[in-house]
């Protein structure tokens, strides 16, 4: 499991760490493990051409003695003081005695022309807002050059704490970050600017919380959540769920989501809907009625809104019913939502930005730049667990606690209907017996892993990630 810890936690472990011990030894092996990451990617570090572009304290300081074990190495590395006055002083003591030096004014721009690599240590993981003007023109160089581009804990313009980015930032190919991970770096749009982001322990891990911020669950986390059967089990005990979705216009919604769920660990999925015969001649397994929720017969979980276009009543009526039900596309535009709030039984939402806008009554630019505290808002909200779809889902629990960001998946999986496949095999996990942050988390994880086995580098259909989900189980199971 990867866990992500706020500045104020940071520094705060930070601070007790420091306390035991020598003066500099905490920015030292920051430094060391810095320079160890770089020399790592240069390959050979004599004769290269490093540029780091200093900012004032601490995350400069890193920057200019990681460049003095480069030039001690053989490097010819050059420090761009953005401000001299304030730059580290023994940093730069350290570098110019390694035989560093710094940069010339007006000279910046050429020697990030130049370089092999390019150190960014502007702004550290305090830093609020964009890059100031005379910084931002040096990001926009190095992004644009062929340098690799690492960035010191975080790429300086991005807010650590959420990912978000206001104004001009440092776009990084490898984002070194030390002691934890921050929210920023695993939630977009602020992930996408870390490129490889590569921790390095410099002794903080007893010093931290409990519990994080954010988590980022790996294998092993979710195989011991995936159901399995016992040898007593039979296709009820082990969980029926209840697909009511499509409608004439979208049948081919109902059958995905069906899909879905027969590969999510329930024992059988019960269909609800007009699109009966689609399903039964794709999934004869499945057990179709036309009489309506309350008359399907018993499931342990709901799936209800993929493909529904305006059929509000059946909405209703699963929202009345007291199992766990997740509410997707029309289900979120047609739900009444007092009913959503003053539901006692588990309900898990699975919006994308646009319906996540549409829910909060704001406008989807702002859900997409603030993506980690939409869900949140939305979980506050609505009282219901909030699997927020994009280029990073993450899911959100009512009860305040860390989100879970999902680390798989793929840009192949923006493809029509496969958030359909996701609600379907979200609803299976509920059906099957997890809690909703549960079924959240291991349905986004598996998706996100049959996109990228579906896929492969190549365009998909959600049909084709369905189908890829018992290897992606098999893959995190074995």
């Amino acid at each position: 499991m990867r866990t992500a810890y706020s500045v104020e936690t940071v520094r705060a472990a930070e601070r007790e760490l420091m306390a035991r011990l020598p003066e500099g030894a905490l920015m030292q092996r920051a430094a060391a493990g810095l320079a160890a990451a770089c020399a790592d990617l240069l390959g050979r570090v004599y004769g290269s051409r490093v540029v780091l572009l200093v900012g004032s304290g601490d995350n400069g300081g890193d920057a200019l003695y990681a460049g003095a074990r480069l030039a001690r190495r053989g490097a010819g590395v050059t420090a761009v003081l953005l401000r001299p006055e304030r730059a580290h002083a023994g940093g730069l003591a350290a570098l110019r005695r390694a035989g560093g030096r710094v940069a010339r004014p007006g000279t910046a721009e050429e020697l990030i022309d130049r370089a092999d690599l390019v150190v960014d240590g502007i702004v550290g993981i305090g830093g609020r807002g964009g890059l100031r003007p005379d910084a931002a023109p040096l990001a926009a160089r190095a992004a644009a050059s062929r340098a690799l581009v690492v960035a010191v804990d975080l790429p300086s313009g991005i807010e650590a704490d959420s990912g978000e980015v206001h104004g001009a930032a440092v776009r990084a190919d490898v984002t070194v970050t030390f002691g934890a991970h921050k929210p920023g770096l695993l939630v977009d749009p602020g992930r996408e600017y870390a490129g490889t982001v590569r921790f390095v322990d410099i002794g903080l891990g007893e010093l931290l919380p409990a519990r994080p911020e954010l988590v980022a669950l790996q294998h092993a986390d979710v195989a011991r959540l995936l159901p399995a059967p016992a040898a007593e089990s039979d296709k009820y005990r082990r969980g029926v769920v209840g697909v009511a979705a499509g409608s004439a216009r979208y049948p081919g919604a109902a059958v995905l989501a069906v899909s879905g769920a027969l590969r999510g660990g329930a024992g059988a999925v019960r269909y609800v809907g007009p699109a009966g015969q689609a399903v039964i001649a794709r999934f004869p397994e499945t057990l179709v009625s036309d009489r309506g929720p309350r008359q399907a017969g018993r499931v342990q979980a709901w799936v209800v809104g993929p493909g529904a276009g305006d059929d509000a009543a059946t909405v209703a009526e699963v929202l009345e019913a007291d199992v766990p039900v997740l509410l997707d596309a029309d289900g979120l535009r047609l739900a009444d939502r007092e009913a959503v709030r003053r539901r006692t039984a588990p309900t898990l939402m699975t919006p994308h930005a646009g319906e996540a806008a549409a829910l909060l009554g704001v406008d989807r630019e702002r859900v997409e730049a603030a993506r980690l505290a939409s869900a949140r808002e939305l979980a506050a909200r609505y009282r219901a667990t909030v699997l927020l779809k994009g280029s990073t889902t993450l899911v959100a629990d009512p009860s305040g606690g860390p989100v879970r960001v999902n680390p798989t998946g793929t840009p192949w999986l923006a493809t029509a209907g496969s958030g359909d496949v996701l609600s379907g095999l979200a609803g299976s996990l509920l059906a099957a017996g997890l809690p909703a942050l549960d079924a959240g988390s291991v349905a986004a994880y598996l998706h996100g892993l049959a996109g990228r086995f579906a896929a492969q580098g190549a365009p998909v259909g959600a049909h084709d990630v369905a189908e890829a989900i018992p290897r992606a189980w098999r893959s995190v199971r074995d």
